[in-house]
């Protein structure tokens, strides 16, 4: 019999109610919460991965925009460095000028109307494209925070700006550059632009020093953009420099290089000063020039700086390293014979010609000359024969030695090397070309310093323009003036750079010899009053750009030399590029400003006289030359009268009308015996007036040849105010001290210390006075000098 069980039908939901409540985990229920953990998984490690990818990989362009956001920072501009002179005197310094800008999102749709109204009070310069309405409209329209309207302007300017009263227009402080002698020296400190970097000259080749390092601050905002705090990190100033230059000198130099563009009608010149024994410019100057305060009008041209940057042929200035060379390797001495063969010397088949008439050849020798006479009267022939003694390697290193075919490493940009080649690449006919300045490029600075090492003694020194770099500022006690005071000796121990070129015997004898092409040779018109002078003439023909050949109407004319002879305190270049009125040779065009400019300068600094004064002649009136001075000329006695209304002197005195002749002065009762003598009239010398001797044009001979015109003088010649001289025997009564020839300041100095006082008319060198030295007169009485340049 079978047996049955009866199994009850279970129900899955009940069944899965009942697990549950046991604890027991299906497989259904376990694959869903494999499907939840995952999903949860997935999720988190994508938040985990947004977060990286914002909080790590993007974290620091995050920040930048929340700082654009929430503040501002604003670079704030260091003060540039003082450019100062020896004695401390600003060349360039930083002041504060007011800018206009605009925060463009606040002007909103008038930007155009905006633009047109400032416009037409900020473009003033037609050429200034940045202030055009175009231009400010569309910076307007680039930015919406902050846009540049004009920068560093005018006050008269910013106060219309201010009028207009526009929506969104601001003004803000910023430092500018300022030069307060406007183009004195421009090319030596260069010029800065609107963002205060240095574009030319010092201003440029020491911009790192000079602008220092830039400050910060950083401005809080809200969400409406207004203020909340700030945090500011003060700028550092730039180093000052102090310089070489000496701004007296400088001024002297360029007012005398000002003088002789317009007497010469040259296309530009330069002069250059400086100390023969440390290699110190004293002064460069450089015409045409421009100003540094207002740079944007100035061409190119005007922004060069032709001391350093340009080379020309020299001339017979260049001849000066064979005769030194020539010394020194003992091929000849100053007074050695030079045959110069009819005055005509061949070279690999050309020949070069010396000009008869302008060699003064000895009789008894025939066509010779010494070679201190070649050098006075400027011979080719004798200065390529010397080459060719030392022979060319010999030559090469002398002519490397003075500096010429490399830089100078003066702290002024882009100077070059010049133009020498090596001997490897000269032509058979070179060494009949450069001993006379041909083939050959030199810059004014390479020419100053080979003359300066003739001077000091045979040792070449570096050409430099800086002293020092200092944080410190005028008026720092620890910051003195380096005043510039002539100084026979050398430096101690030499610079880097220096080295000997000739001895100390053949720096005396070229010394001796270049003191007679003064003298007696080429260079006549340089001589000076009161002191010895040296120097070289040179005339060199420029290059024709269209023919490549030499071009026969323009010239270099120049002149360099120093003084006095046996102890130079200075020593000046003067190079004038194509003179075209009063002479194009070196001895008509730049000899005669070195006259003035040497004079004045050896007054200026107290040098010593080293000869007598000459005696001022008489001239004629259809040969007198043109004053400098624009005052117009006084006479003796109107001279004599000042003076007397001066010291307020009755009719009858002495010092006011004195006696025509000689005769005994009436002598009061009190008063001690007055004698009154006359001077025996000077009859005029009668000179005559010729063209100077040259090196390169046909000149007369010596019995023909009457020197050169004397320096300029006063239409006037300083006859005595005074026709008799008065000595009175008296108490309290000094003589009048002789000022004609000295300084405006030797003579406050020289009057002052005898008791007297100055009455000064005019500037520049003493030529007249009132009364006549000699003459006795009491304490504290003004004596009348007149000064010219």
């Amino acid at each position: 019999m079978k047996r049955f069980s009866f199994q009850p039908q279970v129900n899955p939901a009940s069944q899965n109610t009942q697990a549950a409540q046991t604890g027991v985990i299906t497989p259904m229920r376990r694959l869903r919460v494999v499907y939840v953990l995952a999903f949860f998984a997935l999720w988190v490690g994508a938040i985990g991965m947004r977060l990286v990818w914002l909080q790590v990989i993007r974290h620091h362009e995050f920040v930048e925009r929340a700082a654009r956001q929430q503040q501002r920072t604003f670079e704030v501009a260091p003060r540039r460095g003082v450019l100062y002179d020896r004695n401390l005197h600003e060349l360039a310094l930083t002041v504060l000028a007011d800018s206009i800008y605009a925060v463009p999102s606040e002007i909103g749709d008038a930007r155009p109307a905006t633009a047109a109204a400032l416009a037409k009070v900020v473009h003033i310069d037609p050429t200034d494209s940045f202030t055009s309405e175009r231009q400010i409209l569309a910076r307007f329209n680039a930015s919406k925070n902050f846009a540049w309207v004009s920068r560093k302007q005018d006050p008269a300017v910013i106060a219309k700006v201010k009028a207009l009263n526009l929506k969104g227009v601001y003004v803000q402080k910023e430092f500018k550059r300022f030069y307060p002698d406007n183009q004195l020296a421009s090319e030596v400190l260069g010029y800065v632009g609107l963002d205060d970097s240095g574009l030319g000259g010092l201003e440029q080749n020491f911009d790192d020093e000079l602008h220092g390092t830039p400050g910060r601050m950083l401005t809080a905002l809200d969400a409406r953009r207004h203020v909340l705090g700030s945090e500011e990190r003060e700028p550092l100033p730039g180093d000052n420099l102090v310089l070489t230059l000496d701004a007296n000198i400088q001024f002297m130099a360029e007012q005398e290089l000002d003088r002789n563009m317009e007497r010469t009608k040259s296309i530009n010149g330069t002069i250059v000063v400086q100390d023969p024994h440390t290699g110190q410019i004293l002064a460069l100057a450089i015409r045409p020039t421009f100003n540094p305060n207002d740079f944007r009008h100035a061409t190119t041209d005007l922004l060069r700086d032709h001391a350093v940057s340009d080379v020309y042929e020299p001339g017979s200035t260049f001849k000066l390293v064979a005769y030194s060379a020539a010394l020194e390797e003992k091929v000849a001495t100053p007074d050695s014979k030079i045959a110069t063969d009819g005055g005509r010397i061949t070279i690999a088949g050309r020949t070069t010609h010396d000009d008869n008439d302008a060699i003064r050849y000895e009789p008894r020798f025939g066509n010779v000359i010494s070679t201190s006479q070649a050098l006075w009267e400027s011979s080719d022939v004798a200065a390529i024969k010397l080459a060719l003694r030392m022979g060319q390697d010999k030559y090469y290193q002398y002519i490397r030695s003075f500096g010429f075919g490399q830089r100078s490493g003066i702290e002024l940009p882009s100077e070059t090397r010049g133009l020498l080649k090596p001997v490897k690449r000269w032509e058979p006919t070179s060494i009949g070309s450069i001993p006379m300045g041909q083939e050959i490029g030199v810059t004014p600075i390479q020419l100053i310093t080979m003359v300066s090492t003739i001077a000091n003694g045979g040792v070449y020194l570096p050409p430099h323009i800086l002293i020092k770099s200092t944080d410190l500022r005028k008026g720092d006690p620890k910051l003195q003036p380096i005043s510039f005071h002539p100084n026979g000796d050398l430096p101690n121990p030499l610079p880097d750079g220096a080295h000997r070129v000739i001895s100390t015997m053949t720096s005396a004898e070229m010394r001796k010899m270049m003191e007679g092409v003064v003298e007696n040779g080429t260079g006549r018109f340089a001589q000076l009053d009161g002191y010895s002078a040296a120097g070289k003439t040179g005339t060199a023909q420029k290059i024709d750009v269209r023919t490549h050949t030499y071009s026969k109407t323009k010239y270099v004319a120049s002149f360099v030399g120093y003084a006095p002879v046996n102890n130079p305190a200075i020593s000046i270049a003067i190079v004038m590029d194509s003179p075209e009125a009063g002479g194009h040779h070196g001895a008509q065009a730049s000899a005669p400003a070195f006259h003035d400019l040497a004079q004045q300068i050896l007054e200026y600094l107290g040098v010593p006289h080293d000869q007598d004064l000459k005696p001022q002649p008489l001239i004629a009136k259809d040969q007198q030359p043109v004053e400098d001075d624009d005052r117009p000329a006084e006479s003796d006695e109107n001279l004599n009268s000042l003076f007397a209304d001066v010291n307020d002197l009755p009719a009858d005195d002495p010092l006011r009308a004195p006696p025509v002749t000689a005769q005994a002065a009436p002598v009061a009762k009190d008063a001690a015996p007055v004698q009154v003598a006359t001077n025996t009239p000077t009859p005029p010398l009668h000179a005559a007036v010729t063209t100077p001797v040259a090196e390169t044009t046909p000149l007369k001979k010596l019995s023909d040849d009457p020197a050169p015109p004397p320096p300029p003088i006063p239409a006037t010649a300083p006859a005595p105010v005074v026709n008799g001289s008065v000595v009175v025997n008296a108490s309290k009564r000094v003589a009048v001290p002789s000022f004609v020839g000295q300084s405006v300041r030797h003579v406050i100095e020289q009057a002052g210390t005898a008791g007297l006082g100055v009455q000064a008319l005019g500037s520049g060198i003493a030529r007249q006075q009132a009364p006549s030295a000699g003459t006795m007169v009491p304490m504290g009485t003004e004596i009348v000098v007149r000064f010219t340049r």
